[in-house]
């Protein structure tokens, strides 16, 4: 489904806005929002379920405790009196559905970005090479890899896949070729020969792991020496995977540190998306009463997770669309927060901050109100 949603989705649209800004970091940009206006209704939903059970959710526990604790001894009362409980207030798995439903859209995209044409592609194929009689006793299964769209020019790209019809499984002393074709049959290399550029699209064969065991040709072709497992990486390069954009140097590029160097281009957009994070959680609160046991997690998070991407393996590309859909995403907090709330909501809310300011005025340092601030309180008794 991901690749059937980026093939006929995401990618033409990709091809529209480049067509239009003859830009790839435009293109990203314009794409990510797009995507965001599309989606904006299911995000909606979960955003104004976590605000509302954000709400409920101190009164949903206390009437919860109480109504197990009252029906202890009558489960069928008891389920009725909570079933009643979340036609109140509402589930609060229901902000969990639109979230499932967008995800396969989310994930597309995230797969479109990091590849072609904005990094190089890797086709991977685990082999697991055992002796000849063995295998002998084995039925092939066709091995067939995900498919990825190559572009060849900014408007010419085809789904290539990589296969071993007699499967993954070889034996000792045999030689295989790796097959990189279209999904129509057409073999690769015959396509990149219609183009002048083909040969720039040419895929590079390696052996990442287990050359001890085998060794591979610049055609794909693995040959097979001692019983062992080997993975073959080939490598197809991306068009756009060196275009810069604005302040970045590559939209293909990947690593915080690289080579002792720092890619400060990578950086920032690390940083981005970490401030962007912070601004977004900051506007979910807003107008919210403070909840003590969400406030720590709401300040580890985000850097948690920024100094993750730091060291992740993400292209600039990636990391780029992922900072404008967090400042989208912020927006939207924002809007919504504004809604009105459902009358019992509101009157909880208004409770809730009530209680806080009482609270706050009652925990409040004293002042006497004869003396200036900065005087030394008085030994007098009153």
């Amino acid at each position: 489904m991901i690749g059937y949603i980026s093939d006929n989705l995401l990618i033409p649209i990709l091809d529209l806005f480049y067509s239009l800004f003859h830009s790839y970091g435009i293109a990203i940009v314009a794409l990510t929002i797009v995507i965001r206006l599309a989606l904006f209704p299911l995000s909606a939903g979960s955003i104004r379920s976590a605000r509302r059970m954000r709400i409920a959710q101190p009164v949903m526990q206390k009437r919860q405790a109480d109504i197990k604790s009252r029906y202890a001894n009558n489960p069928q009362k008891q389920q009725e009196e909570l079933s009643k409980l979340m036609g109140e207030f509402g589930s609060p798995l229901a902000g969990c559905l639109p979230l499932l439903v967008q995800m396969p859209i989310l994930f597309a995209l995230f797969a479109t970005l990091r590849g072609s044409p904005f990094a190089d592609v890797p086709y991977l194929v685990n082999l697991k090479i055992l002796p000849p009689e063995q295998v002998a006793t084995i039925e092939p299964k066709p091995f067939t890899s995900p498919r990825h769209s190559i572009f060849i020019t900014d408007k010419d790209h085809f789904p290539v896949v990589a296969s071993l019809p007699g499967g993954t499984k070889i034996g000792a002393g045999d030689s295989v070729n790796i097959k990189l074709e279209t999904l129509s049959g057409e073999k690769y290399a015959n396509l990149l020969s219609k183009y002048k550029n083909g040969s720039k699209f040419a895929p590079t064969w390696k052996l990442t792991k287990g050359s001890e065991f085998a060794s591979i040709s610049s055609d794909g072709t693995v040959t097979a020496k001692y019983p062992g497992d080997a993975t073959v990486e080939g490598r197809i390069p991306g068009l756009a995977a060196k275009s810069g954009f604005l302040f970045i140097k590559a939209l293909g590029q990947v690593g915080f540190y690289v080579d002792g160097s720092i890619n400060w281009d990578i950086a920032i957009l690390v940083g981005g998306f970490g401030l962007t994070l912070v601004i977004s959680q900051i506007l979910s609160g807003q107008g919210m009463p403070p909840n003590p046991q969400q406030a720590t997690a709401q300040k580890v998070t985000p850097i948690m997770i920024t100094g993750m991407f730091l060291f992740f393996p993400l292209p600039a590309g990636v990391l780029l669309y992922m900072v404008i859909a967090n400042i989208f995403q912020a927006f939207q907090t924002f809007l919504l927060s504004k809604e009105e709330l459902p009358e019992n909501l509101q009157k909880i809310l208004k409770d809730q901050l009530n209680n806080q300011t009482k609270t706050n005025l009652a925990t409040a340092p004293s002042i006497d109100s004869d003396r200036l601030p900065f005087e030394p309180k008085s030994n007098k008794q009153s």
